[in-house]
């Protein structure tokens, strides 16, 4: 391992300069992931709604080709996902997030949407209801207990 790439970039901690890291999800961000043929059609319609600017979606190019959607931490709770729909975060058993950098190789991971200056992430509200609508899927009432 060499010092390059042990070290992030200011913006976004989270992002690796070069090559690719595993991130805890529910530290810097809460993950959502869908399966490719869901997710690239996901991204363009979050692209069409937020004049091309979703926040940060990565891709997978090879074994299962997720596709994951960073929201804010802990944002993912509280609602319920369609099935197929994995959330990845802050409350439960630990999940990590391959990260690549914004340049240089990166593969297999590759940023779908590249993160914003504005460090902002996904709206977890428009990707639910998106992502529910695509789906035709209604959500459900989350039992309290």
């Amino acid at each position: 391992m060499n010092t390059e790439s042990n070290r992030v970039n200011v913006l976004h901690p989270w992002l690796p300069v070069s090559g690719h890291r595993l991130r805890k999800a529910g530290v810097f961000f809460d993950a959502v992931r869908v399966t490719e043929g869901i997710g690239e059609e996901l991204a363009r319609r979050l692209e069409a709604l937020t004049n091309g600017e979703p926040g940060p979606v990565i891709g997978e190019s090879a074994g299962c080709r997720w596709m994951y959607f960073l929201v804010a931490p802990g944002s993912s709770a509280g609602r319920s996902w369609p099935p197929g729909t994995t959330r990845l975060g802050s409350g439960g058993r630990d999940a990590y997030v391959g990260i690549p950098a914004l340049t240089g190789l990166t593969w297999p991971l590759n940023w779908r949407c590249a993160p914003r200056q504005d460090r902002r992430l996904v709206d977890p509200d428009l990707l639910h209801g998106t992502l529910c609508a695509q789906l035709g899927w209604e959500p459900r009432p989350l039992e309290r207990g």
